[in-house]
């Protein structure tokens, strides 16, 4: 690739970003903290049985202390966003927002369901996955990035580059 599609493929990162941010402020309410079960719940109804045996699977194991659930879900979010938004080991916040996208379009969003006629959605999180992988492979951290900055001065951090 160029430099201006580098540095495209930076902007996008930083914009997506910007996305992630303000979805994990939303993370950090009470309201969120307070209904992750709750939202989980909601996302088996009107799903076929397969999917809301994996969606209840998901509720037993949160239920066991959803407020640390849901920190734990406030605090990935953020560190997601941190790093894209600072392309701070950027590699690592990608990894982990396509498993987080993953987990979320599988169990809130219940694989984009419900799956009945006139269903014509299959969820924002997939569309995320998608563009986490498209970050990844235009490798997005080389340029506006501190990891560009850090490759020189802590080498083993950066062994892939």
């Amino acid at each position: 690739m160029n430099k201006a599609e580098d540095r495209s493929f930076a902007a996008l990162r930083i914009v997506f970003g910007a996305v992630w941010f303000i979805d994990a402020s939303f993370k950090w309410s009470p309201a969120f903290i307070n209904n992750l079960t709750q939202y989980l719940t909601e996302g088996a109804q009107g799903q076929p049985a397969l999917v809301q045996a994996w969606i209840h699977l998901w509720v037993q194991g949160v239920s066991i202390d959803p407020h640390f659930f849901a920190i734990v879900v406030a605090i990935a979010e953020t560190a997601i966003a941190v790093g894209l938004l600072f392309g701070f080991l950027t590699e690592i916040a990608i990894a982990g927002g396509i498993l987080m996208t993953l987990v979320i379009w599988s169990t809130a969003e219940g694989f984009g369901g419900p799956y009945a006629a006139g269903s014509t959605d299959i969820g924002a999180a997939i569309i995320y996955a998608i563009v986490f992988a498209a970050l990844w492979l235009g490798r997005c951290w080389r340029h506006y990035s501190i990891d560009s900055f850090l490759k020189n001065k802590i080498p083993w951090l950066y062994w892939r580059w």
